[in-house]
């Protein structure tokens, strides 16, 4: 009886709820960036385990090497569950991944390669961490540069390891103790913890100076505290222990300095690998000399002033919420470099003269409008500006409607032809015409994408509210505010923050600080008091001389 027994029908669609879900998760396990993901995850696996157990290999010595494996696809799981609760991103970008495990593969084997020639010398491995450090700081945020450097000290000490020969003359491999990992570590840490941005030439060897102090203390107080717990007395001189001591964390401290040193000059190649601009890049490119900024002052004055004032919104509003104020600057600078090529159809650049659009449709009007953010993506390849940057260029108004003209062709839809009798026998002689169906809203928006960084929602917010307030017949700090919180509101409520991650309290937070800025720009004025022989009532009169004619 129990084949015959009846279901009830909303225990029927829960099942078919649950089912659909299993489907859904196996759909998006089997997506094409996991697969890439996990092969490129088991790429690392093999090639770190070949590169640690190289000698292993060449000795057969199966016995140590299926263990040696073993930790390495153990340290690997642990890796690999931390990118993806910490750097999720890393799973479809696979440009970056690569670039990761590429450097984890090469610093390792050059560790490798150091402990081969000279096994009694570990320093190389130390320097080979604070490479890792220092990079992984330089590319990613301060948390994931550290907990990625911490696994890569631990690869290293299997890569530093070495093979000794025991008393019945079989070889067994040591991997280093753990006098390595915490001055490995120390290292790292130090820089991942003193490298948050690189505004300055001297900022890198600042950091290796640091790094490599506490590099020295670490490896000093170590080989102390070993030779203590082995029974030598350390301070015996006698022995020259000290000196053996000071001279091998002079060593580590020294690659950790050399290593400053090289990452300042390897700067442009690292930031082309993973794909990213340092501050020190973005305040070259906020440079007025540049190319595309200079060309854009020339050309689209009215747009270049307004990139200007962008640019100073929208860094007092990212630093309200701790995010890279630099970047939203910069990448205000450049976010309408696409009105370059059609500078007279924007209210900017139109100096007071009669408006172009009046002799298009508002179809037309829109075509050319949202044209320039295309324009301004082709520009910025053209001119081989940085993919931090260009991201402001495509999502400076996100999939927002462009409203004057939508709301035009809505008017012109509503009453087609004039209100005089000509458009009254227009409507009579095409019927068809007024039975067209009104605009629709897609057709009138721009093609996005939205933003998809604070930093681009910051811009996007300070491109719109700067318009609403310059619109403003008297800018006061009440209305400028009032401003402010309403297109925030707007762009909110259209879906526009969706994809940021941008948290209500953020939200005003960048309105506060925006309204801070806004208010220091549009400041008052007094007037200039009037000479005491001049009257109030003196009306401004031209004074006719032989020549010309001048004003008093």
């Amino acid at each position: 009886m129990g084949l015959f027994k009846k279901t009830s029908p909303r225990r029927s669609l829960l099942r078919k709820s649950i089912i659909g879900e299993r489907t859904l998760y196996i759909s998006r396990l089997a997506d094409t960036d996991v697969i890439t993901s996990i092969l490129l995850w088991l790429l690392f696996v093999v090639l770190a385990s070949a590169v640690v157990s190289f000698e292993l290999i060449q000795r057969t010595r199966f016995g140590d090497l299926m263990p040696l494996t073993a930790m390495v696809l153990l340290i690997s799981v642990a890796a690999g569950f931390y990118i993806y609760h910490y750097q999720k991103r890393l799973i479809k970008n696979h440009a970056r991944a690569s670039a990761l495990v590429g450097l984890f593969v090469l610093l390792l084997f050059a560790a490798r390669f150091a402990a081969m020639v000279n096994d009694d010398q570990t320093f190389w491995a130390t320097g080979t961490a604070v490479t890792a450090a220092v990079i992984l700081a330089i590319a990613y945020d301060q948390r994931f540069a550290i907990g990625m450097s911490i696994f890569y000290c631990l690869f290293a000490c299997f890569a530093a390891g070495r093979i000794t020969v025991t008393a019945q003359s079989v070889p067994r491999y040591e991997p280093a103790d753990i006098s390595l990992f915490l001055t490995m570590a120390s290292g790292a840490v130090t820089c991942c913890f003193s490298l948050d941005e690189i505004r300055t030439r001297i900022k890198l060897l600042q950091v290796g100076v640091l790094a490599a102090a506490v590099v020295f203390i670490t490896a000093s107080a170590l080989s102390f505290l070993t030779q203590r717990a082995t029974g030598v007395q350390p301070f015996d001189f006698a022995q020259g222990s000290p000196v053996d001591i000071f001279r091998n964390a002079g060593y580590h401290a020294g690659i950790t300095l050399v290593v400053g040193v090289l990452i300042q000059g390897l700067l442009p190649l690292i930031e082309k690998t993973f794909r990213i601009a340092t501050s020190m890049t973005l305040l070259d490119y906020s440079d007025a000399n540049q190319s595309l900024l200079k060309r854009l002052a020339m050309e689209a004055p009215g747009t270049f002033s307004h990139s200007l004032l962008i640019g100073s919104i929208a860094e007092a509003a990212a630093e309200a919420i701790r995010r890279n104020g630099l970047l939203c600057r910069v990448g205000a600078y450049y976010h309408d470099i696409g009105k370059i090529n059609k500078p007279g159809y924007f209210i900017e650049n139109q100096m007071g003269a009669t408006s172009l659009h009046k002799e298009l449709s508002p179809t037309m009007s829109q075509l050319i409008i949202v044209g320039h953010v295309k324009d301004g993506i082709e520009m910025a390849k053209e001119y081989g500006l940085p993919s931090v940057l260009r991201q402001f260029i495509e999502t400076h108004h996100g999939t927002t409607l462009v409203e004057p003209f939508y709301n035009e062709a809505k008017r012109q839809h509503a009453a087609p032809g004039s209100d005089g009798p000509a458009g009254k026998q227009k409507k009579q002689a095409c019927p068809e015409r007024s039975r067209r169906t009104p605009p629709a809203e897609s057709e009138f928006r721009y093609p996005g994408p939205k933003p998809k960084t604070k930093e681009a929602a910051i811009v996007m917010l300070a491109d719109t509210v700067e318009g609403a307030v310059r619109s403003l017949p008297e800018a006061t700090p009440t209305k400028i505010e009032a401003v402010v919180h309403n297109m925030a509101m707007k762009r909110l409520q259209d879906g526009q923050f969706d994809e940021c991650d941008l948290s209500l309290r953020e939200l005003s937070q960048i309105e506060a600080g925006m309204s801070k800025a806004l208010t220091a720009h549009y400041h008052g004025r007094i007037a200039y008091p009037k000479p005491p022989d001049e009257t109030e009532d003196r009306e401004f009169q031209p004074v006719q001389t032989e020549h010309k004619t001048i004003s008093k």
